[in-house]
């Protein structure tokens, strides 16, 4: 088994339960963990053989850009959709940060995490 990280993910994007952030928008921060079997492609030096992270990245930004009230809607869409193109992730983790939150105080970010596994 091993792990691919891409961290520091940066978006701009329109999620928000709040009328203005669907019209200002917000900087995100994305932090992506997968888990999968990596012997074969250390064997065989082959892009085919493992999780190509630029399809990761292209998962993250596609969903990213679909409005959601709620971060936790989009990173269920997020891992759902890396299990569904990925066969060989067996796990992956998301961590969703929105940047200078408004909530009325001096906050750097507000950042939910979840995890999938896949199904045996």
């Amino acid at each position: 088994m091993g792990v691919i990280k891409i961290r520091n993910i940066r978006i701009y994007a329109y999620h928000g339960c709040l009328i203005e952030e669907g019209k200002i928008g917000s900087d995100y921060r994305v932090d992506l963990k997968v888990k999968a079997d990596l012997s074969k492609s250390a064997q065989t030096d082959n892009l085919s053989d493992t999780v190509d992270y630029v399809h990761l990245n292209k998962i993250v930004k596609n969903e990213m850009a679909i409005r959601s009230k709620l971060l936790e809607e989009v990173a269920k869409r997020i891992l759902d959709k890396i299990l569904e193109e990925i066969p060989i992730v067996k796990k992956a983790t998301v961590a969703i940060s929105k940047l200078n939150p408004p909530i009325g105080g001096n906050v750097a970010m507000v950042t939910i995490e979840m995890s999938k596994k896949r199904n045996p």
